[in-house]
């Protein structure tokens, strides 16, 4: 009778022992989890970086830290507007650019007259621009080719972009991602124009 009761109580505990140990074990993996998808929302979401230099005034500044979508364009291709982040031919030693997209692939780009043409025709620009000054190797016709891109930095006549044969069209397999939140300082935090 004795070692019955012994047995029961072992056994009791060895119940009670198993479905703490399940609930801990369904916690941890619960947490985990979580974990996880927040590493990843911030990983691909929330990739920040700084704003060096003033070609995309007035909507980025020089110091702004910016957060930077990087899996925007795994489901979607790049639009026109778009700022990007983007090494010019990928160029790991480079520092990262940020301009913004005005050129679609398999579009005709020319710059006369201070204007930019896309296939014959003036684009109408919804944003913010200086005047175009120089028109670079776009002052003859630039046919791009089916995953390249035309940028501009928004402040036309101190910015480096694919007019400058030293940054040129841009692959796609180039672009880190799309600029979408300002976070700092507190003057321009908010979602990009």
């Amino acid at each position: 009778m004795k070692m019955e009761l012994r047995f029961r109580k072992d056994r009791d505990r060895s119940r009670k022992y198993g479905a703490a140990m399940k609930a801990i074990g369904g916690w941890v993996l619960r947490i985990a989890v979580v974990c996880v998808l927040a590493f990843g929302v911030v990983w691909y979401l929330g990739q920040w970086r700084s704003v060096v230099g003033d070609s995309m005034n007035p909507v980025l500044h020089n110091g702004d830290i910016i957060l930077v979508n990087q899996i925007v364009y795994d489901a979607s291709n790049p639009k026109r507007g778009d700022v990007i982040v983007f090494k010019p031919d990928g160029n790991e030693d480079l520092h990262v650019y940020m301009k913004r997209i005005v050129g679609l692939p398999g579009e005709t780009i020319q710059i006369k007259d201070g204007k930019l043409y896309i296939d014959g025709k003036e684009l109408e620009e919804e944003y913010k621009t200086t005047a175009i000054e120089d028109a670079g190797v776009a002052a003859e016709e630039i046919k791009l080719k089916k995953d390249e891109y035309f940028v501009l930095g928004d402040n036309r006549m101190a910015s480096e972009d694919s007019r400058s044969q030293k940054v040129g069209n841009v692959k796609k397999t180039d672009i880190e991602g799309k600029v979408w939140f300002v976070i700092s300082p507190k003057e321009h935090v908010g979602f990009l124009k």
